[in-house]
């Protein structure tokens, strides 16, 4: 009977988030413990894999402190509990997360961005994959973007905060993760929308995006414009709410622009991002904070905990949303991209297509490891 104190992934968050350091032994293999873990401001990782625990071997237990709590964390939560217990006999202090990194890849968090009486904007956090999504909401309705694919969240997440979902919106066609929007709007009866660009020839049932230049609900003054923003995918969308927020997708990150590549053409997608930046986003006012759908490095959680930075800082921080030159921002860009692609990408695409239906547990499985979309100029 295993007697290990297991703390859930909301809980492990809130002891992030409290301050304190937090010391985690991670008891997976190497090469996945370097491919994909638990990162946070104050977290250190230790990872000593689970067959090292199985030999008995003191030197296994060197590195690890007798006076700390460690958060011992694997797969899916079985060999933590073992090692926790093994550490316990030894007088160790040890909590395990319960479901181990399967569970981390489902924990999703909100935080308010924006309020006045007319709306809120709430950013919802999905720390396993750098997956950002958003909620609008105003007089009791609401417009969900970039939904995940735990709907259960969002209509959760709706009673909670006590409105209906009628639009949904994706910015683009995801090649990271599985989206959340259509199996959503069939649950909630809402309206989904996507570029057709990104789904032409299958049998999505969607709203054109193209088609509108903004979407309106709750209090008149809420006005969503979508601004066809290309290049990281051909119809990528960026939302601008109340000419102050822009949802940017994977278009423009914190950090970066997104990745013109997964098309498989990377040097006429970065034209298309060059036209963008140069002439869409060009005309927007540095005080627009910017939004994205992703965000590859811990650190570019404010200290609101939200994940944002005004076009003026983002101008200022990326060279290359300075570089002019149509053709230095495109060798720039399309020859930044030597990253792993996202794993599984190509079937994730075809899911969120519509042409391609598996497994809940296939999917969870799918999605599970880091977000790749960024194109990173440090």
């Amino acid at each position: 009977m295993s007697n290990a104190v297991l703390i859930s992934a909301g809980q492990l968050h809130e002891k992030m988030n409290s301050g304190k350091d937090v010391l985690i032994l991670d008891v997976r293999n190497m090469d996945e413990f370097n491919n994909w873990k638990i990162e946070g401001k104050k977290v250190k990782s230790i990872n000593v894999p689970y067959f090292n625990f199985l030999e008995e071997d003191e030197s296994n237990f060197k590195e690890l402190p007798k006076d700390e709590e460690m958060v011992v964390v694997c797969a899916k939560g079985g060999s933590a509990q073992f090692v926790a217990e093994t550490l316990a006999e030894k007088g160790y202090k040890t909590s395990v997360l319960d479901g181990g990194m399967l569970a981390w890849s489902q924990f999703y968090h909100p935080t308010v961005v924006a309020f006045d009486e007319k709306m809120k904007l709430i950013q919802i956090n999905r720390f396993s994959k750098g997956c950002l999504s958003y909620a609008i909401i105003s007089e009791g309705k609401g417009m969900i973007i970039d939904a995940n694919q735990k709907v259960e969240y969002y209509l959760d997440f709706a009673k909670q905060y006590n409105f209906k979902i009628e639009h949904i919106v994706d910015s683009h066609l995801h090649a990271d993760h599985i989206s959340g929007g259509p199996a959503l709007a069939e649950q909630t009866g809402a309206t989904y929308y996507i570029s057709s660009g990104e789904v032409k020839g299958t049998d999505l049932k969607y709203e054109p995006l193209e088609q509108y230049q903004s979407i309106r609900f709750g209090e008149v003054e809420v006005e969503v414009l979508a601004v066809p923003t290309p290049g990281h995918t051909p119809g990528s969308t960026s939302f601008l709410l109340n000419n102050q927020f822009l949802m940017s997708g994977d278009t423009i990150f914190v950090g970066g622009l997104g990745r013109p590549d997964l098309g498989g053409k990377a040097k006429e997608w970065a034209q298309d991002l060059y036209d963008t930046v140069f002439h869409k986003v060009s005309q927007l006012s540095d005080d627009v904070l910017v939004l994205p759908a992703h965000y590859a490095d811990i650190k570019e959680i404010n200290d609101n905990g939200i994940v944002g930075a005004t076009l003026g800082e983002i101008r200022k921080s990326n060279d290359i949303m300075r570089n002019e030159d149509r053709e230095a921002f495109t060798q720039q860009v399309a020859g930044a991209v030597s990253t792993e692609k996202p794993p599984n990408f190509e079937e994730i695409i075809a899911i969120n297509r519509g042409e391609l239906h598996v497994e809940p547990e296939r999917a969870v499985e799918l999605e599970i490891g880091p977000n790749r979309c960024a194109v990173h100029h440090h």
